[in-house]
């Protein structure tokens, strides 16, 4: 008998541990990166530094805070500011309600409303208007201040 009981508790035991290693794994949120990866969008789309996000599975909501409000040019010819938030709902292939990302265009501030993944073309929408561009433009997150320029510059052959 006094074996049989220290079985069960040992079953007791290694059950208890394995129940608190899967909760503790399944409590750990992904980054917002790998969130936007899993919904069909690259990585750049975002920041550098973005940081804690709340996802609602039920409608798609979502809310980004990034660590500080981000202003960067990119190699398109494009500015982009991104708040501090940013709002939106997603769903596979698609980013709608967006707020707190704009473009400058002309002399404007416009907000980006909505983004959509079209193959291998992501599609960013001002209101009616739209710009596309390849989906590869997006693989490595801009960096506030520089956008994609931060790395160190490649030395020349002759140097």
């Amino acid at each position: 008998m006094a074996s049989c009981r220290q079985l069960y508790c040992l079953l007791l035991s290694l059950f208890s541990v394995v129940v608190l290693f899967c909760s503790a794994k399944s409590s750990e949120q992904l980054s917002a990166y790998t969130v936007l990866e899993q919904f069909g969008f690259p990585r750049g789309i975002l920041p550098a530094n973005a940081g804690a996000y709340t996802l609602n599975s039920d409608d798609g909501s979502f809310v980004i805070n990034l660590e500080s409000p981000c202003s960067l040019d990119l190699d398109s010819g494009y500015q982009l500011k991104y708040r501090s938030q940013i709002t939106g709902r997603i769903e596979t292939g698609a980013i709608r309600k967006l707020t707190g990302v704009s473009v400058k265009v002309l002399f404007f501030w416009v907000s980006i409303d909505e983004a959509i993944r079209d193959g291998d073309e992501l599609l960013f929408y001002v209101g009616v208007v739209s710009a596309s561009f390849p989906v590869s433009n997006f693989y490595i997150c801009p960096e506030c201040g520089c956008g994609l320029q931060c790395a160190v510059p490649l030395l020349r052959a002759d140097e």
